[in-house]
């Protein structure tokens, strides 16, 4: 299992314009072949920040999405919005502490 954590800063005009593109298109992301769960998170001090959480049965199932028409289309428009460079995570989890 792979959690792929993407942290994303948008111009504060585009925060809209990317939560109805994140709002078109998760059903669609949550059930690509070999994704188990999708969340999308807001910093509650910055909300121009987000992050999206994401669950993949392997690296390849999430590089076979990465590669997609769909993703190429999807990340080129979430590009645009973006006011700093993103930052992204593929992560194993190792210990549930509870």
């Amino acid at each position: 299992m792979i959690v792929r954590i993407v942290q994303m800063s948008f111009r504060d005009e585009a925060v809209e314009e990317f939560t109805i593109l994140f709002n078109e298109r998760k059903e669609r992301i949550r059930h690509f072949d070999g994704c188990t769960h999708l969340e999308l998170w807001q910093d509650t001090a910055r909300p121009y920040i987000f992050f999206t959480y994401s669950k993949w049965e392997s690296q390849a199932a999430l590089d076979k999405y990465r590669f997609s028409e769909f993703f190429k289309d999807t990340w080129g428009r979430t590009k645009a919005l973006f006011a700093d460079a993103p930052q992204a995570w593929s992560v194993e989890q190792r210990h549930v502490v509870e």
